[in-house]
C-alpha cells in the first residue's frame, strides 16, 4: 500500500513537472495566423520577407509627413514606426517585433491578410477585377492592401470610429466612367477616397499625414469638397485650402 501511494505521488509530482514544463516552453509564444505567421523574433538588422510583411502592416505608423520603405531592410525608420505601432496598442515600445507585437497583429488582420476593418471589396468597388489599369492586377492590389493598412493605423487614431472609403481601385473604364483624371492615382490601386461620417473631411485630411500618404487631396482643392483623396504618388502633395492644409 505504501508502495502503491508514493508511485502515485511520484506520477502525479511528473505530471505537474511536464505541464509546468510546457507552459514555460510555450509562454509568450505568438499563435500561428490564416494570413502570415512571423517564425522568429525581428530588430534592426533583420531582413527578409518577413521583414517586408512587417513593414506592411507598419506603413501606416511612419511619422508626420513621413514614408515607411517596405524594402525588408530592418533599420532605423521602421523600428520608429515599429514603437509607434507598439505604443497606439499599449505594447512595450522597445523597437522589437516579438510574441506580443505578432499577436496583436494578428488579431489585426482577417486570413487574406487586410485589417479587419477595410476589405478589398471597398477598395475595389466599380471593378470585377483588378485589371485594366495603370499596372498589372498583382500590383494593383498590393497597393490596395497597403493603402488599407494605413486606414487602419489612421482608424484607431482617430478613435477606432468607422472611416468611409468612396472609392479606390479604378480601371481606365471605370475612371472615365465616373470623371476622373487621365493620370489618376486610382488607376494605380493607391488612392483612396474617403466620405464624410464621424469625422469631417478636414479631420480626414488632417490626420492622413501622420500615415503615410504622399497625396493628400481635400475640401478647397477643385473638385474635392466632397471627399478627403489620399494617394502615394511619388512627391509629396498636399492640398485642402478650407482645412488650411
Amino acid at each position: 500500500m505504501y508502495t502503491r501511494t508514493v508511485r502515485l505521488i511520484l506520477t502525479f509530482v511528473m505530471i505537474m513537472a511536464g505541464a509546468l514544463a510546457g507552459t514555460v516552453a510555450t509562454a509568450g509564444t505568438a499563435h500561428a495566423d490564416g494570413c502570415y505567421t512571423w517564425s522568429r523574433t525581428l530588430s534592426q538588422g533583420s531582413s527578409g520577407t518577413d521583414v517586408t510583411q512587417l513593414q506592411i502592416r507598419l506603413g501606416g505608423y511612419p511619422g508626420y509627413g513621413s514614408v515607411l520603405a517596405v524594402d525588408g531592410d530592418f533599420g532605423p525608420a521602421t523600428e520608429a514606426a515599429l514603437k509607434r505601432f507598439q505604443s497606439a496598442y499599449g505594447l512595450t515600445a522597445d523597437g522589437v517585433a516579438g510574441p506580443n507585437t505578432f499577436n496583436k497583429l494578428y488579431a489585426l488582420q482577417d486570413d487574406d491578410c487586410t485589417p479587419i476593418h477595410f476589405s478589398y471589396s471597398e477598395l475595389n468597388d466599380c471593378n470585377s477585377t483588378w485589371s485594366g489599369g495603370a499596372v498589372d492586377a498583382a500590383t494593383a492590389k498590393s497597393n490596395a492592401l497597403r493603402s488599407m493598412w494605413k486606414l487602419e493605423a489612421m482608424r484607431h487614431a482617430l478613435g477606432d470610429q468607422p472611416i468611409t472609403v468612396t472609392s479606390g481601385f479604378r480601371s481606365y473604364a471605370c475612371n472615365s466612367a465616373v470623371g476622373g483624371a487621365s493620370n489618376s492615382r486610382h488607376l494605380y490601386g493607391d488612392a483612396v477616397d474617403l466620405g464624410a461620417g464621424p469625422h469631417s473631411l478636414c479631420t480626414l485630411a488632417k490626420q492622413a499625414r501622420n500615415h503615410g500618404f504622399r497625396g493628400i487631396l481635400g475640401p478647397g482643392y477643385p473638385g474635392h469638397d466632397d471627399h478627403t483623396h489620399l494617394d502615394h504618388r511619388a512627391g509629396q502633395y498636399w492640398s485642402a485650402p478650407t482645412c488650411g492644409i
